[in-house]
């Protein structure tokens, strides 16, 4: 009788040590898949600090309605907003009412560094005007002969005030 309960403290002992070793091994794996959301949201953040860097290389740049693509001594609206994303491997097409479909819609409280966000500026009720959303509250965008690229407030603004739509494309 005295091997009855060694056996059965030999099992439950084995049991108990089995399920310890798979719990820490499942929870040793919890902080790896937490990682790796984490770098995925982490390289979307660090490609809008990219495009935004590359965008604040021009600031000052005189604005020309209808530049040419891929040139920088002057840009409109949509061309600026093309090329900084395409130095940064996002190709998207040339006018504003275009790049307005591309990507997935975002709510004005929703927007995140690297948005695009749309408005109507003269009120005709069509997209004439795109800026890149840079994080608290401000927009980087290009406008009016003598301003060029720029940063702006968004909030209150005319921007704001004649916001159509924002878009994703990160």
């Amino acid at each position: 009788m005295i091997t009855l309960p060694s056996r059965f403290a030999k099992r439950a002992l084995t049991l108990t040590l089995g399920l310890s070793i798979a719990l820490t091994g499942a929870l040793t794996l919890t902080p790896h898949t937490t990682h790796a959301a984490t770098s995925s949201s982490a390289s979307k953040t660090s490609l809008a600090a990219k495009i935004e860097a590359t965008g604040m290389k021009y600031l000052g740049r005189p604005y020309k309605f209808g530049a040419k693509s891929g040139i920088t001594s002057a840009f409109d609206c949509s061309s600026f907003t093309q090329y900084i994303f395409k130095k940064n491997g996002i190709s998207l097409p040339r006018s504003s009412q275009q790049q307005a479909k591309v990507g997935v819609k975002v709510s004005k409280s929703a927007l995140k560094p690297g948005d695009l966000v749309f408005s109507d500026t003269n009120g005709d009720g069509v997209i004439n005007h795109v800026s890149l959303y840079i994080g608290n509250g401000k927009l980087l965008h290009t406008y009016r002969v003598g301003i060029g690229v720029t940063v702006s407030t968004f909030k209150s603004s005319t921007w704001d005030r004649r916001f159509v739509t924002a878009r994703r494309v990160i």
